[in-house]
């Protein structure tokens, strides 16, 4: 019997989110359903003899939503168990020096009931309240407060166990406690004590002595993982929700980067026709780990962007374990009433976009459209949930996750550590079956850690380079990657080189069947396609046995671990050269195999000079020719890396020209687009195509009609092209 008619200003199952949730079962179907599915579980709890504190979430919307009392009943059984408890930390923690009394399942156990509690508040009488909320301090608040926040006893930083564990640990205590502001008087100053550390949990800088990374890239990336890029913020924001919810009238900190987190998802999350959108599963995460549940709160808490429902409308179908989707009891009281997007809405972003701040992760793809291709980088940090996989990639395409991460495993098991933490797992390059340090993932990178540099984006042309020497110092003095991609082909370019001779091996993991036929190396997923050629330093043999042609290019079938399935084997590739050598580049093509090209691939071919090495792409009626200058390789000092390579003079490391398939390519006047990489200058018959006193990367797009330039270099630089007929002084 509800013994009291007292106002309360919910948490999360508010007045207006329950009378929106009502009107939407009215007229979506998808809502409708979900809905009965959680009353249907709820009326099945009801009927058990033991609970889960998570079982407060599904009983107590089902209780908000009817106002039937044999929720609140088995709500109340619940509090009262988990309450009367000495503890809800297990052993593994609590035999620690000191004893750490709050982690994660005190975080998610004062969640679960600090919600059950909200839900049947009027429910309770004044003194059931009373201790319940009494012990919730106990043996939930009070705990996680002592560990993690208060200065008298407090022995936990930002970046204890990463960067998640204070936002969930901190903020849920937080949570509690606005649960129980009316019943417990220091309440609503721990409220307020918590609500003003988002500001330094935001601003975390990292620690020189202990490799740790800043918490936040200046774009509202969190590098350890999609996963736990999620979770972490999300706890945060399910605290900033509930305090606005609860007590209306308080400020609450301005962040600006909350204005900037939802883009950091959308980036990095791939949309497909079919199933569960993909997301970029460097580190601990998962394929299907989407910011589901941060947007959805970012848009309650009113950041309302046309992007943002496009995104949550991608998302939220299924049931994730810390998400917010509509199978979910919190997700679906949740989910707001979002205006409608056209069903060829885009977001307004550009279709790459690089993290820098995080050492380096990157996403490029062709459209925003679903089942297009999506190319990830990642050479940033390696601590804690991220892997040591710096120069690592991804590709997704027509759908599928082509060329994949081989994930993660449960934390408890030994390949966790031995093989999906390791280079090894990863679509890098190994030297003597070495990669980075294998204690990287505990101690960090104390050398520079991995980098992304110079994202640059055409209407049809990417570049990235990525630099992950530091990492592999060990091994190696030089260990370069550059991305070249050109229509429907991308360019692996390494430059190598170690400390002695010993034998260099490219990795390429992927997802369905590979085989190979001839120089191609196919990898299928049902529809998706992608072949890989190998140009240099040499190609695969073109028939007969690996020993009859011992200087071609060796491949060799390996075995690893599926994704979150260690109890299985998986296959990868492995490339390598048949001799020990010291320097070594690897040059491979990837092609895009599509509907429209299936029948008329584009045409690759090498070719090579004095000190360059060249690659040739044709297709759709274009030439393409890309030139790696060898001499611009770090070999030469205090003499500038000056070449002439087919009468295009440069100082430039990287030289892309396209001209029309049938335009005499010795001709600046047919050059169509021209991309110069860490170059200075590019001249052919004593004509300047571009021009500075120092080095810079830049792609010009129509070179010969109307030329627009994206230019990355020294600031206010003389810059003279002659596609603008004139000086530029470019920043």
């Amino acid at each position: 019997m509800i013994v009291t008619a007292q106002k309360r200003n919910y948490l999360l199952y508010t007045d207006s989110n329950i009378a929106n949730l009502k009107q939407q079962i009215k007229v979506d179907n998808d809502i409708k359903n979900s809905w009965e599915k959680q009353l249907k579980h709820a009326d099945e709890l009801v009927l058990k003899d033991r609970f889960k504190a998570d079982n407060c979430q599904v009983l107590g919307l089902a209780y908000r939503m009817t106002g039937d009392e044999k929720y609140a009943k088995t709500i109340k059984k619940i509090l009262i168990d988990y309450t009367s408890k000495d503890t809800w930390e297990g052993a593994n923690l609590l035999n620690r020096t000191p004893a750490w009394k709050g982690g994660l399942n005190t975080s998610h156990t004062s969640f679960f009931v600090s919600i059950g509690f909200d839900c049947i508040y009027n429910y309770l009488t004044k003194k059931e309240r009373k201790d319940i909320a009494e012990n919730l301090v106990r043996v939930g608040i009070q705990p996680a407060l002592d560990d993690w926040l208060l200065p008298n006893s407090n022995f936990h930083t930002f970046d204890t166990m990463g960067h998640n564990w204070w936002s969930a640990c901190v903020y849920m205590a937080g949570f509690s406690s606005l649960a129980i502001r009316n019943e417990v008087p220091d309440a609503k100053n721990w409220v307020n004590d918590v609500a003003q550390t988002a500001t330094e949990f935001v601003n975390y800088s990292g620690s020189v002595l202990q490799n740790k990374p800043p918490t936040f890239d200046q774009d509202g990336g969190f590098y350890e993982s999609i996963n736990y890029a999620s979770y972490g913020i999300s706890q945060y924001l399910l605290f900033r929700f509930a305090l606005q919810s609860a007590l209306p009238n308080t400020k609450q900190v301005d962040l600006p980067i909350l204005d900037k987190i939802g883009d950091f998802f959308i980036q990095t999350t791939y949309y497909v026709e079919e199933g569960k959108p993909m997301s970029v599963n460097f580190g601990d995460s998962f394929i299907n780990k989407t910011g589901n549940a941060c947007l959805t709160l970012l848009w309650q808490l009113g950041y309302k962007k046309n992007d943002y429902a496009w995104y949550i409308n991608q998302t939220s179908a299924g049931n994730d374990k810390e998400g917010l989707q509509l199978d979910t009891p919190n997700g679906l009281v949740l989910h707001p009433k979002l205006p409608e997007i056209a069903s060829n809405y885009a977001p307004k972003l550009a279709t790459s976009h690089l993290f820098k701040d995080m050492g380096g992760w990157a996403t490029m793809r062709n459209s925003w459209d679903k089942n297009a291709t999506m190319l990830a980088v990642k050479s940033g940090f390696t601590w804690n949930h991220t892997h040591a996989d710096a120069g690592s990639y991804i590709l997704f395409h027509n759908g599928k996750n082509l060329i994949i991460d081989s994930g993660n495993a449960s934390y408890g098991n030994p390949l966790y550590t031995q093989y999906y933490c390791q280079s090894e797992a990863h679509n890098v390059v190994l030297f003597n079956g070495e990669g980075q340090n294998r204690k990287d993932p505990y101690f960090g990178v104390a050398n520079p850690p991995g980098s992304l540099h110079n994202l640059i984006e055409g209407d049809n042309f990417k570049y990235i380079l990525a630099n992950a020497t530091g990492p592999y110092a060990q091994t190696l003095a030089r260990n370069y990657r550059n991305f070249i991609w050109v229509g429907d082909v991308i360019l692996v370019i390494d430059d190598l080189l170690a400390h002695k001779p010993g034998k260099f091996e490219w990795l390429l993991h992927y997802n369905g069947e590979s085989k190979r036929k001839d120089l191609d190396l196919s990898i299928k997923d049902g529809d998706a396609e992608v072949i890989v050629n190998s140009l240099y330093p040499e190609t695969f043999p073109e028939g007969g046995l690996p020993h009859d042609f011992p200087e071609q290019m060796r491949l060799e079938e390996k075995l690893g671990y599926e994704d979150h399935h260690p109890e299985n084997r998986s296959k990868y590739w492995s490339i390598s050269h048949f001799e020990e050598t010291a320097r070594t580049k690897f040059i491979s093509a990837i092609t895009l195999k599509t509907e429209e090209n299936k029948e008329n691939l584009p045409v690759i071919k090498r070719f090579e000079g004095k000190d360059f090495l060249g690659v040739s792409i044709t297709q759709n009626g274009e030439a393409t020719e890309v030139y790696f200058n060898l001499l611009a390789d770090g070999r030469l000092k205090h003499r500038n890396s000056v070449i002439n390579m087919n009468g295009w003079e440069t100082d430039a490391y990287l030289t892309v020209l396209k001209f029309k398939t049938d335009a005499d390519k010795t001709k600046i006047n047919n050059v169509d687009e021209m991309f110069i990489g860490h170059g200075s200058y590019l001249r052919r018959d004593n004509q300047v195509l571009m021009h500075s006193l120092s080095k810079y990367t830049a792609l010009v797009e129509g070179f010969s009609a109307t030329p627009k330039v994206v230019y990355q270099g020294q600031e206010n630089a003389t810059v003279s092209c002659i596609a603008l007929r004139r000086h530029r002084h470019l920043k």
